[in-house]
């Protein structure tokens, strides 16, 4: 149980800003966003939080944390495009969101919210496009609410209806980080098995 007691430890404070991080900030695309909010679900069952509060914290951290993306997209975004690659900023990701918003379109505020790290890059993108602004913060709010509030009160069902759940929570957790990480891991391990590849 140390992992489900260093998740709470965490709290709700912590819980907001990693929230809010990983929509506004270049650097949040690695957070566990899709996660943290399926494990704070299934805490909340347990009754470790309170799942109206988790709710009423998250939902606006992910929207304003997108607000920012497309501020930071209005300001610098076709900078980025330019920008040499560094150990927290691939250009590829934002490459990937551009493409991403270029397809769906609008959509792609709301869709881009269940899509790891394309999440993070896409109101960038849509700041660099000068999207209208009142239109981008309609979609914002849609994809804020169906994507926090979705998975939390998808989570909490599982866990109230599900038997002893709790008894597999520490290991239910570590599956669900170990599958949030394959879309960043995955791209690694191919380059360095192209690059060991080049070396033989």
């Amino acid at each position: 149980m140390h992992l489900v007691d260093t998740i709470i430890a965490f709290g709700y404070i912590g819980v907001t800003l990693t929230i809010f991080a990983e929509s506004g900030f270049l650097f949040g695309f690695f957070l566990p966003g899709d996660s943290l909010l399926v494990t704070l679900g299934l805490l909340a069952a347990q009754g470790y939080f309170n799942i109206g509060l988790l709710i009423m914290l998250c939902v606006p951290a992910a929207i304003l944390g997108d607000n920012l993306g497309y501020a930071t997209g209005r300001t610098i975004g076709t900078k980025l495009f330019t920008r040499e690659d560094s150990f927290l900023f691939k250009k590829k990701h934002l490459v990937a969101a551009q493409v991403f918003f270029t397809r769906h379109g609008p959509r792609a505020i709301i869709l881009a919210r269940f899509v790891p790290i394309v999440r993070t890059f896409t109101p960038i993108v849509a700041g660099a496009a000068g999207m209208h602004y009142p239109t981008f913060m309609k979609f914002n709010i849609i994809g804020g609410i169906l994507w926090t509030a979705g998975l939390l009160i998808a989570s909490y069902s599982l866990g109230r209806v599900v038997p002893g759940i709790g008894d597999y929570l520490s290991y239910i957790i570590i599956g669900i980080i170990v599958l949030s990480l394959i879309p960043i891991v995955k791209p690694i391990i191919t380059a360095l098995i192209a690059r060991m590849k080049g070396r033989a």
